[in-house]
């Protein structure tokens, strides 16, 4: 409480390190992120249209969950960032010329979908907002 007997705003509180069990719950979801786009890839590809849609809808669950299960926009950047990750070295030709994805409609669609998805749910993640029930924004 300030002088005035109101609660400072939670952006003009200092930061401070995340707990050990976030930082755990995070890593965690990262690697989660990562197999989900490895295993999104492979569906997409064998299942065309079905199988797009199911591995879209697989990471979109995963960046909301991550989300509402941290409590935080971290909970969905996690693994987001996995996914992304994941995608792009899945993605890669190697030197030999083997490479896991075709250049199709699919893959493209995939990969835009999700980058897409991962910034919709990152940005919709519930942020840092002020304790208390009376606390109004912007006051």
């Amino acid at each position: 409480m300030t002088p005035t007997g109101k609660q400072p705003s939670a952006l003009a509180q200092p930061l401070t390190l995340p707990s050990a069990g976030r930082i755990a719950a995070c890593l965690g979801l990262f690697v989660l992120g990562a197999v989900t786009g490895v295993a999104g890839g492979l569906v997409q590809a064998g299942w065309f249209p079905g199988g797009l849609l199911l591995a879209l809808a697989g990471a979109a669950g995963l960046f909301v969950g991550g989300g509402w299960a941290t409590g935080t926009r971290a909970g969905a950047l996690a693994p987001a960032a996995g996914w992304m990750i994941a995608v792009v070295l899945v993605t890669a030709s190697r030197p030999e010329g083997d490479f896991l994805f075709g250049a199709g409609v699919g893959s493209y669609l995939f990969l835009l979908g999700g980058m897409g998805l991962a910034v919709i749910c990152a940005t919709l993640a519930p942020g840092r907002q002020p304790g208390g029930f009376d606390a109004r924004l912007g006051k």
